[in-house]
């Protein structure tokens, strides 16, 4: 069938009808498949009429380019906000949570193809799909918080349930990880080379409809073209298990820097910058959701994080989700004046704060109808 766009005025999104199922493709190449308001609301009304059509038994969800998803238009985001009152923030991460929690809790098996950039909103689109395909050129990260901002769209809920504190090591340093390193720690559950995507597309595409939500089937299918041949336990474990338990972030950096001093290794160098040079305020809030998140289910992690998000957008501690954009988006001169700018002044009232019910009149809670979740098992190769 021929490929069709959802909105015939902005091709931002468009649907391809394959045997018992859908492909549906990120469409904003230039923008590396970027997620801007208009684009959430697409999807989230195509996500919706999919899930109660009986003839599409499974969906493949793929980004156009060279890049799955990059994550939130922030540039966009800016400007919407500024151009109005903070809510309107508000109300696009109420629209993109949604879309998250929609995706998490689907009814029908998702395929999420992530051959190239994924990063923050393109987590949220993606790591509760039950089948998660990495390739040579995924590159994985949640740099929230050297942007000013928290690792969100239900990541409290995802990295939390990574092996040991590997979701801390994630989230508080905005690490770039590989296809195969993502399928290690589970963030991913099948590693394909990218020359062997479009048999995979085509096979899959091919499926008798009786078998198209049959997700033993479906997994027959992909594991023809999986390769784990150079997947290997990751050495960082011990070491990120060691220093990400601690209690506190300003514990944690104080353990790497103590590792540092035997070990030279690069990447522990690099966590220690990162986590520097990051919003001291931010990476605070990103241990809190993180710890917390392990204990709840994927709706409250979500809104708890827009509350969070919420008070970074009203400004209520300081304006560090607009001076990280600033600094690192719009003027580029990449150095962002944090405040307070040091970990020591961030102290717990302010934290609190950021966790406290907002009462302003624009402000709506995150509101999402319980469902059930279905079962997706990321099993690590730790």
């Amino acid at each position: 069938m021929a490929p069709s766009t959802f909105n015939k005025e902005e091709k931002m999104v468009t649907t391809e009808g394959i045997s018992g199922g859908m492909k549906v493709i990120l469409n904003r190449p230039r923008k590396l498949n970027a997620l801007n308001y208009e684009l959430i609301v697409q999807m989230l009304k195509m996500f919706e009429s999919h899930e109660n059509d009986p003839t599409i038994k499974f969906i493949i969800l793929k980004g156009n380019g060279k890049a799955f998803c990059a994550g939130g238009d922030v540039t966009s985001l800016m400007a919407l906000t500024n151009a109005g009152n903070w809510s309107f923030g508000a109300n696009f991460f109420r629209k993109q949570y949604s879309l998250d929690y929609l995706l998490g809790t689907y009814k029908k098996p998702l395929i999420a193809l992530l051959n190239g950039i994924v990063m923050g909103g393109g987590a949220g689109l993606s790591m509760n799909a039950a089948f998660r395909i990495v390739t040579e050129n995924t590159l994985f990260a949640m740099p929230e918080a050297s942007i000013g901002s928290v690792p969100d769209v239900g990541s409290s809920h995802f990295l939390s349930r990574l092996p040991g504190f590997f979701g801390e090591y994630v989230a508080l340093t905005g690490v770039r990880l590989n296809g195969l390193e993502m399928v290690e720690c589970g963030l991913a559950t099948h590693f394909v080379h990218s020359k062997d995507l479009a048999s995979m597309e085509d096979e899959l595409s091919m499926m008798a409809s009786a078998d198209a939500n049959n997700k033993t089937r479906i997994s027959e299918i992909i594991n023809k073209y999986a390769n784990e041949r150079n997947i290997n336990a990751n050495s960082r474990f011990e070491i990120i298990n060691k220093c990400f338990s601690k209690e506190t972030v300003e514990d944690i950096l104080s353990a790497l820097e103590n590792v540092a001093v035997e070990r030279h290794d690069k990447w522990i160098l690099d966590a220690i910058k990162s986590m520097k040079s990051t919003s001291p305020l931010c990476i605070k809030l990103a241990l809190k959701l993180i710890r917390e998140g392990r204990s709840q289910k994927l709706e409250h992690c979500l809104a708890r994080e827009h509350l969070v998000v919420s008070h970074l957008l009203l400004r209520t501690v300081n304006d560090d989700f607009y001076e990280g954009p600033r600094a690192m988006l719009i003027d580029k001169d990449k150095k962002p004046q944090w405040s307070p700018s040091k970990l020591e002044l961030v102290n717990e009232e302010m934290v609190s704060k950021c966790f406290s019910v907002i009462d302003d009149e624009d402000w709506q809670p995150l509101r999402l109808f319980r469902k059930s979740n279905p079962t997706h098992i990321a099993v690590s190769k730790i």
